[in-house]
């Protein structure tokens, strides 16, 4: 699995967008959803689509953050502007969210909390289980290279699983 990053590997814009998919994750909880939150971002810095997990709400298993800002760009730009743009997610994204992204033709990722240290609070509830496989194994097979920067603002992203998880 990843090891986190030193901060000055984060940019300043991306910690701002980064911290904004971790406020959509704490809202998200807040609804009764798995803390989950998504930001995409082009590459002049305009925000693209926001999306938020809503499984609990809907009962679509596919309703996943990074799912519901893809769906909402896809609509509105197209695959040149989206090959440009950054998805910034408050969890590192799952293999169905990776394979999203590959298909939306995102070029860049940037997660905060990852999926091992995910996994160690998702073992607290018996349905919540998961593909053990890092977003950065889906991207390691595509024909073209998606940059991963992750885990990072791992306190920030923990506080509101810890939250939503009750430890």
């Amino acid at each position: 699995m990843s090891e986190p990053l030193a901060p000055s590997t984060l940019t300043d814009s991306d910690a701002l967008y980064l911290g904004r998919a971790i406020a959509i994750s704490n809202a998200t909880r807040l609804r009764g959803n798995r803390p989950f939150g998504a930001v995409i971002v082009s590459a002049q810095g305009e925000v693209l689509a926001e999306g938020r997990n809503s499984n609990a709400e809907t009962g679509d298993c596919t309703a996943h953050a990074e799912t519901d800002a893809l769906r909402i760009a896809t609509r509105k730009f197209p695959r040149e502007v989206l090959q440009g743009a950054t998805m910034y997610a408050s969890g590192e994204p799952c293999v169905m969210c990776a394979g999203a992204i590959f298909w939306g033709n995102i070029r860049r990722v940037v997660f905060a909390i990852d999926a091992l240290r995910l996994r160690e609070f998702r073992a607290m509830q018996a349905t919540a289980g998961d593909l053990a496989m890092s977003c950065r194994d889906v991207f390691a097979v595509s024909p073209h290279a998606i940059e991963v920067i992750g885990p990072a603002l791992i306190d920030e992203a923990t506080a509101v699983h810890k939250a939503y998880w009750g430890r």
